[in-house]
């Protein structure tokens, strides 16, 4: 397959076929069959002729029977024949390739011992559940089937011996659920485990040390002895107390390696309690003074801003009765209290109080409606200056929802505009940057245009995303990892200048690997080089036009390093 993922292989009960899923990155999950052999169809109509096939008559006994031969002797087969598995025709064998799409995206995948049934752990509106498809050639229905309907995540699915019941994990308890009429039932069991932390913490340590000695990107471990390493640390973990110390220590170890992607991590003990957000700033000298909260700014489209009774310069007194002073915290206040209602005391001169009810959102939803102002703000100043000529999209990360964003941005927002500003200042990496290239390096060939209607670029028109504008990327140091991938492919297919401050070579290509007790480590084992054949890590990508923000210089309601992008695009299209 051509495609760049592809998951475990499962075979058909008989060995007459494979299944496994297979994607790209930005697409959904669907699952590849190959024949391992030609089979001959299988027709509907041979069932109903079976329906109507006769017995053989009985046979009437022979009168006077001969004498029965003597029996034939019994010849066992040979090693060879019961060693005999499953032959493969490899001529030809990609033309047996056939995909099946299930309309969902496709986790893994299982066949019932039957060979009947083939089971799927897919995500559908963002919750992961089972599905069940027939792989019977004559069903009339291979649609998938949802088994389960519940939101939490499911693992380790596996059917029973007669193919007609399904065990899998659920919030670390083992489940049962029918395939006929997809009921659940818990599996009942009690099991102790004693754990010698002493030696737990030791093997956790030489199973992390052996996956990145045999793993890393550079067999030179940039220069260091990992051997030697393992001999600092290995006391210092004997000395470790809890888990915690143990990870501390081993992210200390991976740090001798100076070399970006690394990290040692696990599910901490503490578990932050959710506080409710209602999208409003404070002026601090107001609260420090006089112990009241004078609101200075409503984020768009906060619970506050929805509300449409809370202005700046008014004063948050009180939430849920409680009132508000010098020794009031706000986020205790608002404890637990993500969606549900909220009152809130608002008062115009800080004293006479009215209620206003809101429903605070979660601290993540909070920092994305910042970020879209953010964007917002960024937009309408480089429409400002340059008196409208330009658009601005900004990429915070290199992930598919980015991806997705940035389509409905180029859309609807810069179609019209004679160029636009792309900017990746902050961007902490991720794997669409090909994706990105293509969009920004397509080449218009035609138009189209129907009658009494306007005219379109061809390729928007039938459906590929391409821009078709000129652009200028906006880079500063903390443009990391895929980012810088976009960087380098920016200027080595000259799509334009890039300004701002060169990136931080953090340029490695990695995923994460799981230890046996849970801890998780990263794994950076592919090297990336430029065009010019050199290793990317630890070397920052340049910017043609190098420009530095002053500290300070986001308070003042200006941005030179989009003030610079701005002239050189215009520049390019011949404006001032």
């Amino acid at each position: 397959m051509a495609n760049s993922n592809a998951g475990a292989i499962s075979w058909s009960p008989d060995g007459t076929y494979i299944l496994f899923d297979t994607s790209q990155r930005t697409e959904d999950t669907v699952i590849a069959r190959i024949d391992l052999k030609l089979n001959s169809p299988k027709y509907r109509e041979d069932q109903f002729r079976d329906l109507f096939k006769q017995e053989n008559p009985k046979e009437k006994p022979t009168p006077n029977p001969s004498p029965s031969p003597s029996p034939s002797p019994v010849v066992s087969p040979t090693p060879a024949e019961e060693k005999k598995g499953t032959e493969i025709v490899f001529e030809d064998i990609r033309q047996r390739l056939s995909i099946l799409r299930p309309g969902i995206d496709v986790g893994n995948i299982t066949i019932s011992p039957d060979g009947k049934t083939l089971l799927i752990g897919a995500s559908a509106e963002g919750q992961f559940n089972f599905y069940t498809i027939s792989l019977d050639e004559l069903a009339t229905d291979r649609t998938a089937r949802q088994l389960t309907s519940t939101a939490n995540f499911k693992s380790e699915a596996q059917f029973s011996p007669d193919s007609k019941e399904v065990y899998y994990l659920e919030n670390g308890r083992v489940n049962i659920i029918s395939l006929d009429r997809r009921e659940t039932r818990p599996l009942a069991l009690n099991l102790e485990m004693n754990v010698n932390f002493a030696q737990e913490k030791m093997e956790i340590f030489k199973q992390g040390w052996r996956t990145m000695r045999d793993n890393f990107y550079d067999d030179k471990f940039h220069g260091a002895d990992w051997n030697a390493v393992e001999k600092i640390y290995q006391p210092l973990i004997q000395q470790a107390r809890n888990i915690d110390e143990v990870r501390r220590l081993m992210n200390l170890m991976v740090g001798e390696l100076n070399a970006s992607h690394l990290g040692v991590g696990g599910q901490s003990a503490f578990t932050a309690t959710p506080i409710g957000k209602l999208g409003l700033r404070f002026d601090r000298n107001e609260y420090e003074a006089n112990g009241r909260l004078k609101i200075t700014e409503i984020i768009e489209l906060s619970p506050a801003a929805i509300s449409k009774e809370i202005k700046v310069g008014e004063y948050l007194l009180s939430v849920d009765g409680t009132k508000i002073d010098k020794t009031t915290n706000l986020d205790e206040l608002l404890e637990n209290k993500v969606n549900r209602r909220v009152v809130l005391g608002i008062s115009t001169d800080g004293t006479n109080k009215r209620d206003v009810i809101v429903k605070p959102i979660s601290t993540g939803a909070e920092k994305n409606l910042l970020y879209r102002q953010w964007v917002g703000e960024n937009r309408k100043y480089v429409e400002k200056i340059s008196n409208g000529k330009l658009g601005y999209v900004h990429l915070p990360d290199m992930g598919e929802g980015t991806l997705n964003q940035l389509y409905i941005d180029l859309d609807a927002q810069n179609q019209a505009k004679e160029g636009v500003i792309i900017d990746i200042r902050n961007n902490n990496g991720g794997f669409i940057n090909p994706y990105v290239i293509d969009v920004l390096s397509r080449k218009g060939y035609l138009n189209m245009t129907e009658r009494g209607l306007w005219t379109v670029p061809g390729r928007s028109a039938l459906g590929q995303r391409s821009l078709e504008r000129p652009t200028i990327l906006v880079t500063n140091q903390h443009s990391l990892s895929d980012a810088e991938d976009l960087t380098e492919g920016y200027r080595s297919l000259k799509l334009g200048k890039v300004v701002g401050e060169p990136t931080s070579g953090w340029i490695i290509f990695t995923w994460n690997t799981t230890l046996f007790d849970g801890t998780s480590i990263r794994m950076p084992r592919q090297r990336i080089d430029g065009m010019d054949g050199k290793n990317m890590e630890l070397n920052p990508r340049q910017v043609d036009v190098q420009v530095t923000r002053p500290i300070g210089e986001s308070l003042t309601g200006k941005d030179s390093q989009l003030d610079i992008a701005v002239r050189e695009l215009l520049g390019q299209l011949g404006g001032k």
